[in-house]
């Protein structure tokens, strides 16, 4: 069970070295920036373990530095079952990520239902029809203006994933 004072966030993507840290990169921004940086707490993991020890991307690294996000020390590694039971909320960067965390939460209820896909909290993206309309773009196979589309993907669903944690936190506290 996590603390009550705490919210922890997960991004997930396939080898932890593009998206997902780069979710959780501006995650972390976006959290300092509206004062709940000590109160949630974001990491990344991957379906996979291929890219397992490696550093962010370099090419995610410069379009982070390039929009201004600081680019911490990362070191790739695959989810588990356990990382499921101690997040608060576990977000998928594409719809087969939210398929392979809800099977490694088996038949428990209340681990699946923590997996979210990452741009169901952008305003723009679609709220209706198939799951996979909500994948945040895979920038690995293309050059580096694929990273800048995925960052402005990951950028403009941050601030909701904010006031997500904001308002679970509220509803925490005590005599709510």
């Amino acid at each position: 069970m996590t603390e009550p004072h705490v919210y922890r966030v997960m991004t997930v993507c396939t080898g932890n070295i593009c998206r997902s840290p780069m979710a959780e990169v501006v995650l972390r921004d976006r959290l300092e920036r509206a004062g709940l940086g000590d109160r949630v707490l974001v990491d990344s993991t991957g379906i996979s373990d291929e890219e397992h020890g490696r550093p962010i991307d370099r090419r995610a690294q410069r379009v982070l530095a390039a929009h201004g996000y600081p680019v911490p020390a990362h070191r790739a590694r695959q989810v588990t079952a356990v990382d499921l039971a101690t997040r608060d909320l576990v977000l998928a960067m594409t719809s087969a990520h939210a398929r392979a965390l809800r099977a490694l939460a088996h038949d428990e209820p209340r681990l699946r239902d923590r997996v979210r896909m990452y741009r169901s909290f952008d305003p723009a993206a679609p709220t209706d029809g198939p799951e996979h309309l909500l994948d945040v773009d895979d920038p690995w196979y293309g050059d580096q203006e694929g990273f800048e589309v995925t960052l402005a993907e990951v950028e403009a669903a941050a601030d909701a994933v904010v006031e997500h944690a904001r308002a679970a936190l509220a509803a925490r506290e005590p005599g709510r």
